[in-house]
């Protein structure tokens, strides 16, 4: 325990707070990447949805396995 906080806890909150902020840089280094190639408003689109499913897909597989584990 450091300072009264399980280290589960630590965990926990460290890889939530953690993906989080990665979360969001990858979106910043997909735009940067469109922004770069001069990708437009579809090629946008196509970057961020391809991309980003990816990251959605994570956290619908954690969203899952908690409704499955009620």
């Amino acid at each position: 325990m450091l300072f009264g906080i399980r280290e589960e806890d630590i965990a926990y909150y460290g890889l939530m707070f953690g993906l989080t902020l990665l979360m969001g840089y990858m979106c910043f280094i997909i735009y940067k990447i469109g922004r770069e190639s001069k990708a437009g408003r579809f090629g946008m689109f196509a970057l961020f949805l391809v991309l980003g499913l990816g990251m959605f897909g994570f956290i619908a597989k954690s969203i899952i396995a908690r409704w499955l584990d009620l």
